[in-house]
Parts: C-alpha cells; structure tokens; sequence
C-alpha cells in the first residue's frame, strides 16, 4: 500500500500545483490523491477498524477505537515541493492507545522501513532496500557527547542550539520527514531526535514509533511519557522525543529542562 502509494506521489513529483493550509502549512495534489488512495484500501481491508489521515476528515470516535490506524500520505512535503527526495508515505496501526506496526516508505530511494511491535519474537524493525532485506537496530552508545542529532533541514528552533550546548553534542544530521529522521536512528546514521513544538501530530509519530521501538530505540513527547494515541486531541501538544535505548535516560533530564523553559507543561 506504502509502496503504491509513493507512485502516486512520484507521477507528480516536480508538476503538482501547491495550495496553503494555512502559514506555511503547503499541500499539493500529491499528498490529496495518496491520502484518498490509503485510505480507500484500509477501510476495504480493516472496516471495523478507526482512520485518522492528514488529509482526511476524521470521523468522531476514530482514534478512541482498539485498533486505529494513522496515515500521513506525504511526509516533507516542502521537501516534496523542493525536489530533494526526502519525503515519505507513512503508515501507522495503534492498539490500545499504542504504537505497535508502523511502515515509512522514501519513494525517492525505494527505501522501505518497517516495524512490529509484539512479544519477545515477534518484534522486528527492518529495512528493504536495493532489492535486500536486512534487520535494524539502534546504536549502543551512551555517552552522550559522541551521540548524532538529527535536525530538520527546513526549520531550526533555537532550543536546539540550547540543546546541543548543554549536552556537548556537536554531530548533527539534517534531514525532511519525521518517518526519515526516525529511519536514520534506526538505521545508526544517528541516535537522537527532539522536536520542541506542538506543531505536529499523531499521524507525524505513529509509524515512526512503533519503527523505533521495534529497533529497540525509545519514543515519546519531550516529557518522557509514551503517547497516546487514543486522545481526541490528535495535535503532539508535548513534542517528540526520540533515541536510542541506551542514552534515552542520560539525554530526557535536558530534553525536559528546555521544554518547561519553553513552555511546555504536563497536562
């Protein structure tokens, strides 16, 4: 679905005409047609089950259902409109208010990541590109000055300056996409991600999240609680904080310092 979808989206990659949502919040006929398409196939294939999609008017009641899935049909679409490839289809299924399968798919590179989250033998994060299949697993380092953060390459937010001074980090990786900075720590291009605004929402985090917890990374607002994936409210009013497992506790105290500086509280 993740897959034909990126078709979708890549035969008018470079021609489709940009509309605003609202400040810089642009949408093209792209992300329209993928979302109709996606959505489309769930309801066929899972009718019982709730739909919340970007593009979509969402039906009352949908994320309060025990199985409700969350589609952003085209990840980085300024990176879409720029033409630099890092953009995505994400796909997200949550269980009880959980994360627990989550496909991010780059069409631009045919790079496909996929994540379970079960029981002990059941959860797998993998990665299929270059016609190959090969598992993923977060980086092990836990000092905290060796660890890669993982920036947006269309806006910049001074806490994350903030961030990296007080932690000593001096490695950054820019990338477009939620779905494609979750990939890179998954695949140990990096190890950390922090988004300090409520300027995202649920079909932003879960696929991503059920990635990286399958990878055995960590995943959940800047507070350090899990997400939700239940609430009416689908707005990510905490943020996002994203890392691998063994630098998670070392990095949150910061991570939580600069968010109540910023104005973020416990609801």
């Amino acid at each position: 679905m993740a897959r034909e979808a990126g078709r979708i989206v890549l035969e008018l990659y470079g021609t489709a005409k940009v509309e605003m949502k609202g400040v810089s919040d642009p949408v093209t006929e792209a992300d329209k047609r993928a979302n109709a398409f996606i959505v489309e196939r769930l309801a066929e294939l899972f009718p019982s089950d709730g739909i919340v999609a970007e593009e979509s008017v969402t039906l009352a009641g949908a994320a309060q259902k025990e199985r409700c899935w969350f589609v952003d049909p085209l990840d980085g679409t300024k990176e879409f409109i720029a033409q630099n490839g890092e953009f995505s289809i994400m796909i997200g299924l949550a269980i009880g208010g959980r994360a627990q399968l989550g496909v991010v798919y780059q069409p631009a590179l045919d790079k496909l990541y996929t994540g379970v989250v079960g029981g002990l033998n059941e959860t797998q994060a993998t990665l299929e590109h270059d016609g190959r299949s090969r598992p993923l697993q977060v980086s092990s380092i836990a000092n905290v000055a060796e660890l890669k953060l993982v920036v947006s390459r269309s806006h910049r937010p001074k806490e994350i300056e903030t961030l990296m001074t007080r932690l000593g980090i001096t490695q950054e990786a820019p990338s477009g996409s939620v779905g494609l900075k979750i990939g890179h720590i998954a695949e140990r291009n990096a190890d950390l991600y922090v988004h300090l605004s409520d300027k995202s929402s649920r079909w932003d985090a879960c696929a991503p999240d059920a990635i990286l917890h399958a990878a055995g990374g960590r995943f959940s607002d800047v507070l350090g609680r899990p997400i939700d994936y239940t609430t009416q409210n689908v707005a990510n009013t905490h943020g996002i904080f994203a890392c691998n497992g063994a630098a998670y506790d070392a990095v949150l105290p910061a991570v939580q310092a600069i968010a109540q500086e910023s104005g973020f509280r416990a609801a």
